[in-house]
């Protein structure tokens, strides 16, 4: 558990002018992790630490004697081409890391004068999966997505009994997890019969959408077998980006049942460049929602006595610019991951609670986040059933499932009164056509 130290003094500026930016994701307070290179010339990727409008090239840094010994071994971790191995490091390790990086990068620094050297405007850079993935896991924790759902699709029942007994999750697949800008090809796959006892269709979704969600990477991980303490969990989550699981609703109605989605959603998932550590989120703790009548967790998912909250009040948007309207963005909904049933801490506890070995890089998803309210639905096929009708848009067009050419565009921050805005970066990515999938006829 992270408590407030001196880095999210509030009062703390930078000797980069623009990480004062009040409408800013990286102020100082912030430092979030990502893996980037120069968009032009031969560099490699390499670590660096989002300041403002900046990065500081870790690769570089680390070999200048800005860094202390307790924290240099880190640094140098930290600019490596993929984060693993600083994600493997413990909570402490980690925490000494971000202190040392936090003075080292305000006004009045005396490093100052050889850590301009090291800077690299994001303008100019592209950004990779900032560590390898090994396993990625996505959870279903909004009881206000469950619920919308739910009451479409089992009026009689629209909460699964499960739902407030355990974080639901299932095992999704690691090698199309792709960076914020990758374009996005619209999958094929088997569409449900158009009448009973008719053989199914084949070709590109139909019924396209995002899922707004949260990701976590897991710092060190756990022996098989063996489980993680709740108490202990949020020592193992190195930090949070943002995630688009994109889902093809008609392929994934007819394959999930019984063993849940498969092509539906092995095409595509987009992650965010840069990863919030949970120690720059402590300010913005918030128990999960739970009602006087709800059940209590099962002792290994309950918070231990007098424990920090575990959830974090992250506002989250999704903005569309549509393929006839590509310069216009417009917002299509925004809610907030306080409003998350589980934990990232829980999520985490409860995987490791059968015995999986859960390893330094490997990806947990939020599910879809949606909110009580209108608007606060975190995907396109929900939005269209809380409001009866497909999500309109600012020309008066409709759009119930994306249409190839739309950018779809994840944006999150945390604010609070007398605190810095704290941001995610962005997650976004284009619908691309589907690949022609010739069939061949039987003999």
């Amino acid at each position: 558990m992270n408590l407030l130290n001196e880095t999210h003094d509030p009062a703390l500026t930078s000797w980069v002018p623009s990480a004062q930016r009040r409408d800013g994701d990286f102020p100082i307070q912030n430092l979030p992790h990502g893996v980037f290179r120069r968009r032009r010339g031969l560099e490699g990727f390499r670590g660096g630490i989002a300041i403002g409008d900046q990065i500081l090239d870790m690769a570089v840094a680390s070999h200048m004697p800005a860094f202390s010994d307790e924290a240099a071994g880190l640094a140098a971790l930290a600019g490596r081409s993929e984060l693993n191995a600083l994600m493997a490091a413990s909570a402490a390790e980690r925490s000494a890391l971000r202190r040392q990086l936090s003075r080292v990068l305000r006004e009045g620094a005396p490093e100052a004068a050889q850590l301009r050297h090291c800077l690299v405007p994001q303008s100019e850079v592209e950004y990779a999966v900032p560590a390898h993935i090994g396993d990625y896991t996505d959870f279903f924790t909004s009881l206000d997505h469950c619920l919308t759902l739910g009451r479409q699709f089992r009026p009689d029942a629209p909460l699964m009994p499960n739902f407030k007994w355990m974080p639901i999750g299932y095992h999704g697949r690691a090698s199309s997890i792709v960076i914020d800008g990758t374009p996005v090809t619209r999958p094929n796959g088997q569409r449900p019969p158009a009448t009973p006892g008719a053989a199914p269709g084949f070709g590109p979704t139909d019924m396209l959408d995002y899922e707004l969600e949260l990701g976590a990477f897991v710092g060190p991980g756990n022996y098989a077998g063996e489980p993680i303490d709740l108490a202990d969990a949020e020592a193992h989550l190195f930090g949070l980006c943002l995630l688009n699981d994109w889902s093809a609703r008609d392929l994934q109605g007819w394959e999930s049942v019984p063993l849940g989605p498969f092509l539906s959603k092995n095409f595509a998932t987009t992650v965010s460049p840069w990863i919030v550590t949970l120690e720059a989120l402590a300010p913005y703790r918030v128990a999960p929602p739970r009602a006087p009548d709800d059940p209590a967790p099962l002792p290994y998912l309950a918070p231990p006595a007098g424990s920090a909250p575990g959830g974090f009040d992250i506002r989250i948007e999704a903005w569309i610019a549509a393929a006839h309207t590509p310069d216009r963005l417009e917002r299509l909904s925004q809610s907030s991951f306080r409003h998350a049933w589980w934990s990232f801490a829980q999520m985490l506890a409860h995987h490791a609670s059968g015995g999986c070995n859960l390893r330094p890089g490997d990806l947990l998803g939020s599910g879809t986040q949606s909110g009580p309210g209108r608007g606060e639905q975190g995907c396109l096929m929900e939005l269209g059933i809380h409001a009866g009708q497909p999500a309109l848009l600012a020309d008066g067009t409709r759009r119930a499932f994306l249409e190839n050419g739309d950018r779809v565009l994840l944006r999150a921050h945390c604010e609070a009164d007398g605190r810095p805005r704290i941001g995610f970066g962005e997650c976004s990515g284009v619908v691309r056509a589907a690949v022609p999938h010739t069939i061949r006829s039987q003999p």
